[in-house]
């Protein structure tokens, strides 16, 4: 039976190698490559959000198995994909800044 007081999150929700398209729900600069339901599973539990995973095929894409993870209503579903998002990130330890325009990387290189 559905639960109307719940949200579902898909994988495909936050996967950095969809196009919007194909189910992307969040800015490129947000989005994890290729996360998986305990990484989002794990991001949800740190919000305190009372995350359930399930394995599940992604309507959009019935070939491929995917997940998704439900949690309780609390905010407007777009900005709590936000905040997961960016817990996603942090849970892959990827919570790093991206790159300013024009800015140079310093790459460390090997000594002889």
């Amino acid at each position: 039976m559905k639960e109307y007081e719940r949200y579902v999150f898909w994988l495909e929700y936050f996967n950095s190698e969809l196009k919007r398209s194909e189910g992307r729900r969040v800015p490129l600069s947000s989005a994890t490559k290729a996360p998986t339901v305990l990484e989002l599973e794990e991001a949800c539990r740190k919000l305190n959000l009372q995350p359930l995973a399930q394995g599940a095929r992604y309507p959009g894409s019935p070939a491929k198995d995917s997940g998704y993870v439900s949690v309780r209503k609390s905010k407007p579903k777009q900005a709590l994909l936000m905040r997961v998002a960016k817990e996603l990130s942090s849970v892959r330890g990827r919570g790093v800044k991206a790159q300013q325009p024009g800015q140079k990387r310093h790459e460390k290189t090997a000594k002889p």
